[in-house]
């Protein structure tokens, strides 16, 4: 059964950090490109950050690039995303994904339908 397990959601207060992993099971990680997707109330789900299968290619939304780092361990088949310099606007629920896109093409890692496999959520909760 595959399944996707994210943690490290919580309360942090703007300008903290927090790191979300991702515990990916019943699939062949290293052969998967893997994302990050976050939801706030009332909004449309939107791309946070996406990285390849091979690891050697990351991408991020303009939101969160320069204070958000992508990465995945082989080992452990953890994604991660660490977040730092946090603000009220990053609150939402965080989802990870698994895409069995083989590709480095940013446009398409950034679309939700190229995921054929998500999580349940973390909630992230930036309070000013």
């Amino acid at each position: 059964q595959v399944q996707l397990v994210e943690s490290g959601g919580g309360l942090v207060q703007a300008g903290g950090s927090l790191r979300l992993s991702c515990a990916a099971s019943g699939l062949t990680f290293s052969r998967y490109a893997m994302g990050w997707f976050r939801q706030a109330p009332g909004k449309e789900r939107e791309f946070v950050s996406a990285i390849s299968w091979s690891g050697g290619s990351t991408y991020y939304a303009d939101s969160v690039k320069g204070r958000f780092t992508i990465a995945r361990d082989y080992a452990k088949n953890t994604l991660y995303l660490q977040m730092n310099n946090l603000t009220p606007e990053d609150t939402a629920v965080y989802y990870c994904a698994a895409s069995y896109y083989s590709g480095t093409s940013q446009s398409t890692l950034k679309q939700r339908y190229e995921y054929n496999t998500w999580g349940q959520g973390t909630q992230v909760t930036v309070s000013s």
